[in-house]
């Protein structure tokens, strides 16, 4: 009887993890050369692959590029046809190929060569035609093919593709790559339009504030908490806030039985209440609403004027969440 498929799904992952850590230790000074080579590159990082090689090239390329090292995949293919004129002598190439002998990919070395383009090669063949053409070469090869007639690539690929996370990342910390900085990169995102959305932005504002005086009537207030609908009401004196009442504080004053007819909003408010002002990112107003477990955010100026108003339900509806 032969194994499972839960023994075969456990199997190839196993041979996939235990080709991804020989990779470890080919991490040596030869990586930091590499790595330098790149930062220095004025122009960009071309990876070039075929086949399942180009599609590890292609996520390496995007990978890169998201990541603050400008970069594109060149298919060899076309490259033979014309587009070899994308590349100039200001760029890197990083070629991908298992075998190290892709017909597609050797026939674009004396082109590239000719521009002075360094080279930087992953092969699993130290010895193979384009590890030897190359400037630098990488090592990628793996004991077995996790495929069982060790033929389809799926671990080679597999080591691939993590050796060109190992290099993304070291240069995203060599840059000093930021959230930020990502953000720019990737603005349809959720952390990109956290990032880059701004409090004024989303706020409510003008008549859309729930604001009344420290005199209004607690059961007054609760009308204007009401018909602003956003779970608090904003006490203001001489246009500053001086306090917030939430619908927490609504639930507590329930439960002591305040008499809403004839108590004043001060007399309940919470004064020592968090706020924001609108030049903040939207990511920080998340995070101080998250950090201190509110609902509801004022937003402020730098003299403590009310100029607007957020709760959960104002990130969602920007699509923050």
């Amino acid at each position: 009887m032969g194994k499972s498929l839960i023994e075969i799904a456990k199997a190839v992952i196993q041979t996939e993890a235990d080709s991804v850590l020989l990779l470890k230790d080919r991490i040596d000074q030869k990586f930091d050369e590499i790595c330098h080579l790149i930062r220095s590159c004025k122009g960009k990082v071309i990876l070039i692959g075929m086949g399942k090689s180009g599609h590890i090239a292609r996520k390496i390329a995007s990978t890169l590029a998201s990541t603050g090292t400008p970069s594109f995949y060149l298919h060899p293919g076309e490259a033979g046809h014309g587009d070899l004129g994308m590349i100039n002598s200001n760029d890197v190439a990083i070629m991908i190929s298992y075998s190290g002998e892709s017909d597609e990919i050797i026939s674009l070395l004396p082109g590239i060569n000719r521009i002075k383009v360094p080279i930087i090669s992953m092969t699993g063949n130290i010895n193979s035609t384009i590890a030897m053409k190359s400037e630098f070469h990488i090592d990628v090869s793996v004991n077995k093919e996790a495929c069982p007639n060790n033929l389809a690539p799926t671990s080679s690929t597999t080591a691939a593709l993590v050796m060109g996370d190992a290099i993304a990342v070291s240069l995203m910390s060599e840059n000093s790559f930021t959230s930020e900085d990502f953000a720019m990169s990737h603005p349809s995102g959720s952390l990109g339009r956290r990032l880059l959305t701004l409090v004024s932005s989303i706020m409510k504002s003008g008549i859309d504030i729930p604001i009344v005086s420290k005199e209004t009537l607690l059961i007054d207030s609760l009308l204007v908490m009401t018909e602003k609908s956003l779970g608090m009401v904003l006490i203001a004196e001489d246009e500053k806030l001086i306090g917030i009442f939430t619908d927490g504080d609504l639930r507590r004053a329930i439960e002591t039985n305040v008499n809403f007819q004839e108590l004043s909003i001060h007399k309940v408010m919470t004064t020592d209440c968090k706020s924001i002002e609108p030049h903040e990112t939207a990511l920080i107003a998340m995070q101080l609403m998250e950090n201190n477990s509110l609902n509801s955010l004022p937003v402020v100026d730098s003299k403590n004027r009310i100029v607007g108003a957020i709760n959960m339900h104002t990130l969602i509806q920007a699509k923050l969440f």
